[in-house]
């Protein structure tokens, strides 16, 4: 049996901000079902604490090179819910012993992240050793884990470690951990890594960038997001790096768990349906509509929104002020909107303000699990004008429940939603070619006119949606491939089974 360390900032339920924390949790738990020994390791933030005394603390400390310096550890080790992959957190006050992630919500990240990491990164390699356990494959996610990487080519290139392989999964090449060169002194290599090793940035330094130079093998989280960052256009200066690693960067699709969304058995749901009974869904609206104060009628069209409010997301647009943004939809297409979630302080004052004055507006600024389903099962539409989408599960959650997904037409959106055609019946949603105010307003127009004029194509473009899966069974496969392929890198071999 083969043994595979995640290495991430994020994992659901414990920590997730993101699409990460998700993504993580599911392909452990999809190839610990597949027979792999899976762990995963992530810092015990204070988020975490609700869960502590469900954890096992290790007896003793966990120490932690970094440089000439040494960092101490506790070390707690749980269980993902419903599998028996272990987790395990390492607390360290200083550093995870306060409220948020990377930084506190709605303000920049923390001064200190590039050491709160370093020691996320160094730490997986001390606690593989006091635990016995060396892995064939370190997959890490995202810039705040892209330190493994490197930290296996330098300091751990000799040891132990020397045939474990690294692979290193983009879910969003826009976030890279950019910071002034001082910050090299936090990640604990000599003054000459900062070129070697590719962390130099404009005079600064770049994680991200460090850890794609290093790795074995890179991923991302859709095949058309790893198309657009090969251009400069989307490549977030990553471009040229990704384009030199040739054949050892792939997109893989992430999935979604059906087993948790699944309309027709979901428990955060007081009624359900499936494609070929959808009167629990028109039950599900109104509950959803009387829950956020929305005025009854099942005639409107009901279009949800659910994510973090920023820029990527298309609330630039949606709140620019010109023909055809997000207060013009709802004063003159008579639909229904409903926001769920957090983010830029700027865009949840001014969605607040609309919402005050719009009454088929309601903006709910929060985390709510319960409520995310409700409005996925309970929309009509569910609306993702992205100016770029790594992946996305949005969509994919909507497309299971029936809320037909407008989405722009990039990264995974593009891979995963087809652009319902008229004449022939086709499709599972409505794609909006290029993101502007205008061509979002028509896109909702369209959908508007589809709810009032046709209920037949309207429901088999539900049921066409409703019908497709992305599993990750099939994405796990995938990346079983890949870590063979790092594997027949690191060790200088042709690739072969696992």
């Amino acid at each position: 049996m083969k043994k595979i360390l995640m290495v991430s900032s994020e994992a659901e339920p414990f920590a997730k901000v993101g699409g990460l924390g998700e993504a993580v949790s599911s392909l452990s738990a999809e190839l610990f079902r597949q027979g792999y020994d899976i762990r995963i390791i992530l810092p015990r933030y204070y988020s975490v604490d609700i869960a502590r005394e469900k954890l096992k603390k290790h007896p003793f400390p966990l120490g932690v090179p970094i440089g000439a310096r040494e960092e101490w550890t506790g070390v707690y080790e749980g269980r993902l819910p419903g599998c028996a992959v272990p987790v395990y957190f390492l607390e360290h006050e200083g550093y995870y012993g306060r409220d948020g992630i990377y930084g506190p919500r709605g303000g920049e990240g923390f001064a200190d992240n590039v050491a709160r990491f370093a020691l996320l990164c160094r730490g997986a390699f001390q606690l593989c050793r006091m635990l016995g356990w060396i892995p064939d494959i370190i997959h890490s996610h995202d810039w705040p884990a892209a330190l493994c990487n490197v930290y296996l080519k330098t300091i751990e290139n000799r040891t132990e470690f020397s045939r474990t392989a690294s692979v290193l999964t983009l879910h969003n090449a826009g976030y890279q951990g950019v910071y002034h060169k001082d910050a090299m002194n936090a990640i604990g290599l000599a003054w000459d890594h900062f070129y070697s090793s590719g962390f130099e940035f404009y005079n600064g330094i770049n994680l991200l960038q460090a850890g794609i130079k290093n790795a074995d093998m890179l991923t991302t989280v859709s095949p058309g997001y790893a198309r657009e960052i090969l251009t400069p256009e989307k490549g977030n200066g990553m471009d040229g790096l990704l384009r030199e690693r040739g054949g050892y960067f792939t997109g893989i699709l992430n999935g979604i768990d059906y087993s948790r969304w699944n309309p027709e058995s979901d428990p955060l749901l007081p009624f359900h349906f499936s494609e070929k009974a959808l009167d629990g869904k028109e039950k599900l609206k109104t509950r959803l509509k009387a829950e956020i104060s929305l005025p009854a009628g099942q005639d409107i069209p009901l279009i949800g929104m659910i994510g973090r409010i920023v820029e990527q997301k298309g609330y630039g647009v949606l709140l620019s002020y010109s023909r055809g943004d997000l207060a013009a939809i709802c004063r003159e297409l008579g639909v229904q909107i409903v926001i769920l979630g957090t983010g830029n302080a700027a865009y949840e004052q001014e969605l607040a303000r609309l919402a005050w004055k719009l009454p088929n507006l309601k903006v709910i600024l929060q985390f709510n699990t319960q409520l995310a389903h409700l409005i996925e099962a309970g929309c009509d539409f569910f609306l993702m004008p992205s100016l770029f989408e790594p992946c996305g599960l949005n969509q994919l959650y909507s497309l299971r429940y029936g809320a037909i997904p407008i989405v722009s037409n990039t990264g995974g959106l593009a891979d995963t939603v087809e652009d319902y055609n008229e004449q022939t019946g086709a499709g599972t949603g409505i794609v909006i070619d290029t993101i502007t105010p205008e061509n979002i307003y028509n896109a909702v127009k369209r959908a508007a006119a589809l709810y009032r004029n046709d209920k037949a194509a309207l429901r088999s473009l539900r049921e066409q949606g409703m019908g497709k899966r992305f599993s990750w069974n099939q994405s796990a496969g995938k990346y079983l491939e890949a870590y063979e392929k790092a594997l027949a890198a690191r060790r200088g071999k042709t690739a072969g089974a696992l």
